[in-house]
């Protein structure tokens, strides 16, 4: 059982065991959605040699391809009409040879041009579009008011009588960022789990009051659809990659859900 694991046991426990006491919590479900990378890494120094090393391993240990073999057939051809030990054969001189082949290829590949990983919203700094940052992690967060600030958070909302957890994430998740939205959540059960206290100041003295959150994450993935925050909660929003995400949202917050997040 890994630390995560724990909190999210202990959290479970002691909101059971408080539940019959004074002291209540609120439980709330949180998604945790990020979109993955489009394209892959540029290779660093190390991997780029091992790359190399790897494909000249491949061709020492490699058969002689279709166009190695046609080349070697046409330079022996070549060599015996040089010599006049054969006839001339005038179809098989006006095809195209192996060599005319990869100097026709060579000659397209030095004019091909490579789309740039830079897009332009890389360049804009949009932060509400998902076509930047192609090669890394983005990962959703909402601007909710809590209390008498606004914070940048995942999506989140408080669990209804009758829901599960999962439940409750997933319907959190279309009533803030809308139905267009295709994803795909990772389990039953929560990823992490991060607990906080209201301030005094907006708790009220009855004993019904509930004295924290419990919030509960659940990971999903990003697989198509756009957010209509034009008409829903979600007025404010952002893709962040880790970078970005660890100056955004609150420091308690980042440090518990960072135990999760997978290191770029």
């Amino acid at each position: 059982m890994n630390i995560v694991q724990m909190k999210i046991r202990s959290c479970l426990y002691s909101t059971l065991v408080k539940a019959l006491g004074k002291g209540r919590w609120d439980l709330m479900s949180a998604v945790c959605l990020e979109r993955k990378p489009v394209i892959s890494r540029e290779m660093n120094e190390t991997e780029k040699n091992f790359s190399k090393m790897l494909a000249r391993i491949e061709l020492e240990n490699s058969h002689k391809s279709d166009h190695e073999m046609r080349l070697e057939k046409d330079m022996l051809q070549a060599e015996m009409l040089k010599s006049k030990s054969c006839d001339l054969d005038i179809d098989l001189a006006l095809q195209q040879t192996a060599q005319d082949f990869e100097d026709a290829s060579v000659d397209e590949y030095n004019k091909f041009l490579f789309g740039s990983r830079v897009t332009e919203a890389d360049k804009t700094d949009d932060l509400q579009s998902l076509v930047r940052k192609l090669d890394r992690h983005l990962l959703l967060v909402v601007q909710q008011k809590q209390w008498d600030q606004k914070v940048w958070i995942m999506p989140q909302g408080l669990r209804m009588d009758g829901e599960t957890m999962l439940q409750t994430a997933e319907r959190v998740l279309k009533e803030q960022c809308g139905m267009d939205l295709t994803v795909k959540f990772f389990g039953n059960a929560p990823c992490g789990v991060y607990k906080y206290k209201y301030p005094k100041r907006f708790r009220e003295t009855t004993e019904e009051t509930s004295v924290g959150a419990k919030v509960f994450f659940f990971k999903a993935q990003y697989i198509a659809g756009h957010l209509e925050h034009n008409r829903l909660k979600c007025k404010e929003f952002k893709w962040l990659g880790r970078e970005e995400l660890m100056s955004s949202v609150p420091q308690k917050y980042y440090k518990n859900i960072s135990q999760f997040l997978i290191d770029e």
